[in-house]
């Protein structure tokens, strides 16, 4: 397919562009031309360069002449790295490079599930970056981890970064990895590796910080205070599940990339291995934070069923206190004529004196059993 794109012979490929411009058009309402985004100038594309033998060839192309270009010299590729693209912009980058109108569906309609399909003439892979986010103070309502979504296309001269979301910038991979010629001259598959490695990094970078942020509700649980709340617990572990549905299903992904059948080359495989296991080391750990979280919150529901039970033993006992000083003026109140001590001239000290003392009596029974 990339050859009869390079030979001019597109038509088929321009024949799938109605559907998809059908499908934007009924996804935004109205005609094709009124889907724009918020921002009608705002171009997806950040970067686009040629690569050979390596190293970042000078100069500022199109994405068509940078196609044209790298298929023009051996051990040649196209980078290009997109922010968010628009879909009519996506549309042509799809008619350029020859991409399959599901993959292009999937680019442009992020939160897709990470994955790795394999088409006739490139490789589409979806990773969920995920990033932690600092804060002051863990609350019912502090967003802990941001997710956002990373796609790879990748072909034999070409491969496409599209990036949705703040939770993973790749320009600062790019810049790592032209600093690394000998595993750029790897070719396409040596930036899909330096993008899931980042992407894993960040994984590893949270793993570490929720850690801390554990570390502290449980010290806050199991204080004698017991000042944790059960609403900061349960807003952390919504924070954990949205973490491993970006961590989790990457596993199946890498493991199809290391194996024997993959599409890369001996040598990136090795790279690919040491990121598999840095996944490895962080879905066991977030396995372990989801069980002590589990049993965090467990504690902390019963420390708060144990303080209500204390609140009402405490409740319990003033009122049986009181219910002694009911109980005489109760007494009293019937209005006998012949009742102990109605008419001696002490007799209402004497038995106010008796309900103080009783009720002193209570205090100090109910006081020694705990109660109070």
């Amino acid at each position: 397919m990339a050859d009869r794109i390079g030979n001019g012979e597109t038509k088929g490929l321009r024949a799938w562009t109605a559907p998809v411009r059908g499908a934007v058009t009924r996804m935004w309402g109205g005609t094709f031309d009124e889907s724009l985004p918020e921002e009608p100038g705002r171009s997806g594309i950040v970067d686009c360069a040629v690569y050979v033998d390596g190293v970042r060839r000078e100069g500022a192309l199109d994405y068509r002449a940078a196609l044209e270009a790298a298929r023009a010299e051996p051990n040649a590729f196209v980078w290009l790295g997109l922010n968010t693209p628009r879909p009519e912009e996506m549309a042509g980058i799809a008619d350029a490079f020859g991409l399959h109108e599901l993959a292009v569906d999937d680019v442009i309609n992020a939160g897709q599930r990470p994955k790795l399909e394999r088409y006739e003439d490139f490789t589409f892979l979806v990773l969920r970056s995920a990033r932690y986010i600092p804060h002051e103070a863990l609350s019912e309502h502090a967003e802990v981890v941001e997710t956002g979504q990373v796609m790879l296309l990748i072909g034999d001269r070409f491969v496409i970064t599209v990036r949705h979301g703040e939770a993973c910038t790749l320009r600062g991979v790019r810049k790592e990895l032209e600093g690394r010629p000998e595993l750029l001259r790897l070719g396409t598959w040596a930036v899909a590796y330096a993008v899931t490695d980042h992407v894993v990094d960040l994984y590893v970078d949270a793993s570490e910080r929720l850690e801390d942020d554990l570390d502290l509700v449980e010290e806050k649980v199991f204080s004698r205070e017991g000042t944790a709340q059960v609403q900061q617990i349960y807003q952390l572990k919504r924070e954990m599940v949205e973490f491993k549905r970006a961590v989790l299903p990457l596993q199946r992904p890498i493991m199809a990339l290391v194996g024997e059948s993959s599409e890369v080359g001996k040598e990136l495989r090795r790279y690919f291995r040491d990121v598999q296991d840095h996944l490895t080391r962080t879905v066991e750990q977030i396995a372990g934070f989801d069980d002590l979280l589990n049993s965090i919150l467990q504690a902390r529901l019963a420390q708060v069923s144990v303080e209500q039970n204390n609140d009402m033993r405490k409740i319990a006992s003033w009122a049986g206190i009181a219910a002694f000083w009911t109980a005489v003026a109760g007494i009293y109140g019937m209005n006998f004529d012949k009742m102990p001590e109605l008419h001696w001239q002490y007799g209402y000290p004497i038995i106010f004196a008796v309900m103080v003392g009783g009720s002193l009596l209570l205090f100090r029974l109910f006081r020694r059993s705990g109660w109070l």
